[in-house]
């Protein structure tokens, strides 16, 4: 059954972003405002993000250079590109290292991916990509909260209108540093279970998209039906 989950308190991190997008773009506003600092990187080059290295002060690198450094790394790029970014891209990653995944699947934008057709989770998937070796944390997170939401929607502990978001993933320390950063954007955390149980905040299900506090994302993810809808199926 899915839990609040209290994230720990989270100093001011190094963090690589994989994808400028509008999470990825919003993921770098947030975090450099709350003392972070952040290397990001898309796969257009570096010189395409000097508009928002100069708004946040994020440095633009190389795709293979955002892991360099970083203690907790954000993969943030539609799911049929994840084969496409270079071999060994979290490499410089020490072992057992955080990294999150923004990821979902539209078969429309992303191809025929016939693994997650036939029921891989997508974060898994893209773990199994970039982590052959299973050596780092994956965690699962803001994938169904609009964009924009992650700078405006946040509010303070014990706000009436404060939301929750789910995360997944396999470590529990891994789940509580990611929760630690999620409560510094101004949202609760549920958590969503083991990645293998990540099906359940996928495009589709009840949870995704939705606006509600941790009862209503709780039982959002209860409800999650375990086939993927047909709208989301090639």
């Amino acid at each position: 059954m899915p839990q609040p989950l209290p994230g720990r308190s989270v100093a001011a991190m190094d963090i690589g972003i994989i994808g400028a997008g509008n999470i990825g773009g919003n993921l770098t506003r947030a975090f450099t405002r709350l003392g972070h600092t952040v290397r990001v990187a898309n796969s257009r080059g570096p010189e395409t993000l000097a508009d928002l290295a100069e708004e946040t002060g994020a440095t633009p690198v190389l795709a293979d250079d955002a892991a360099r450094g970083a203690e907790l790394v954000v993969v943030t790029i539609p799911q049929g590109k994840v084969p496409d970014l270079p071999r060994g891209v979290l490499d410089p990653l020490p072992d057992g290292s955080v990294v999150v995944d923004t990821g979902n699947y539209y078969p429309q934008r992303d191809g025929r991916l016939d693994e997650v057709e036939a029921g891989t989770p997508e974060t898994v998937w893209t773990a199994q990509h970039l982590d052959p070796t299973e050596r780092l944390h994956w965690v699962k997170a803001f994938n169904g909260i609009q964009a924009e939401h992650l700078l405006t929607a946040g509010r303070p502990p014990g706000d009436l209108e404060r939301r929750a978001l789910p995360i997944a993933g396999d470590s529990a320390d891994a789940k509580r540093t990611v929760s630690g950063l999620v409560e510094q954007l101004g949202f609760d955390v549920v958590d969503a279970g083991p990645l293998a149980e990540s099906w359940r905040q996928q495009p589709g299900t009840p949870v995704y998209g939705a606006e509600a506090g941790v009862e209503g994302i709780t039982a959002a993810l209860e409800a999650a039906p375990s086939e993927r809808p047909a709208e989301f199926r090639a």
